[in-house]
């Protein structure tokens, strides 16, 4: 069956980088969209980048443009989520997630889900 595992979310300082990680397994990767979403307690479930198959085209949330870089690397079946500039807003379960059909912002686009990684940013 396919699983998409989250890794590599943690406690970091106002300022400091993390990157997160998603390595998916029982689909054929290459083929999807990937995208990661985040969720903060009593907030709904936010987009914040989305990546082509081949990464030639990429989408970002406002509030992230400019400090987060989502990246991909086909042969190992990853999609990475590198976060520079983090502050305390950016506390949030992070998910990835992979949809068939397109590019998108709309989490109702995606057709499977990891389990999420915390993000905790200490100000």
């Amino acid at each position: 069956q396919v699983q998409l595992v989250e890794s590599g979310g943690g406690l970091v300082q106002t300022g400091g980088s993390l990157r997160v990680s998603c390595t998916a397994s029982g689909l054929t990767f290459s083929r999807y969209f990937m995208g990661w979403f985040r969720q903060a307690p009593g907030k709904e479930r936010a987009f914040v980048a989305a990546i082509s198959w081949r990464g030639g085209n990429i989408y970002y949330a406002d509030s992230v443009k400019g400090r987060f870089t989502i990246s991909r690397n086909n042969a190992e079946n990853t999609v990475y989520l590198q976060m520079n500039s983090l502050q305390p807003e950016d506390t949030a379960v992070y998910y990835c997630a992979a949809a068939r059909d397109r590019i998108a912002r709309n989490p109702e686009e995606y057709d499977y889900w990891g389990q999420g990684t915390q993000v905790t940013v200490s100000s």
